[in-house]
């Protein structure tokens, strides 16, 4: 079945082709989502409004791009969005101020249990990498995560972030390049 008549389908009112729609693509969208914000229940938040968000826009989806291009592109907006919104959340509550009336339960992974040496060090490990991805330009972030965490080719993302294969290849030399000079100087300083 092409992109178009799955759209036409779903448009329609036929939801079983919306579940296909969502069994095709979940596993990105989440993949994608987990990328940008690094936890994992806020991926499967974010993923669950980008389907009811498709759901929803899918009669705007006018055939330009391949159905999961656009899908990223949407998936890397709200991730965007997301993390924008977090920063304003975090400053608000930094100064006594709470927004949400939440609070944030931290999530263990049971899967490193076992080893709390090996879990300590590979925590370390991963906040410093994330911290320094999260430190990269806009563009340069979604780029590098695109390529090294989504494993999509130039061309995809070219077509996501609607720039030519060039462009992308420079961003992801600049975003290498500043992920080597930030990891080695916070390894420098013994982190």
């Amino acid at each position: 079945m092409t992109d178009q008549e799955l759209v036409q389908l779903i448009t329609g009112g036929d939801d079983k082709a919306f579940q296909v729609l969502v069994e095709q693509h979940q596993k990105m969208v989440l993949h994608t989502c987990l990328g940008f914000v690094q936890d994992r229940d806020d991926a499967e938040d974010l993923a669950q409004e980008i389907f009811v968000e498709l759901f929803h826009s899918l009669s705007k989806f006018r055939g330009d791009s391949k159905l999961s291009t656009w899908i990223y592109r949407i998936a890397v907006n709200r991730s965007l969005n997301f993390i924008r919104d977090n920063k304003r959340r975090r400053f608000f509550q930094s100064i006594g101020i709470n927004l949400s009336g939440d609070e944030k339960v931290e999530v263990v992974d049971e899967s490193w249990s076992s080893r709390p040496d090996f879990e300590v060090e590979n925590d370390q490990r991963r906040t410093t990498l994330y911290k320094a991805i999260n430190s990269l330009p806009e563009r340069q972030r979604v780029a590098f995560t695109l390529s090294k965490l989504d494993d999509l080719s130039y061309q995809e993302i070219a077509e996501i972030m609607g720039l030519s294969i060039s462009s992308v290849e420079s961003l992801i030399h600049r975003s290498k390049l500043g992920l080597q000079k930030k990891l080695y100087q916070c390894y420098k300083k013994g982190i």
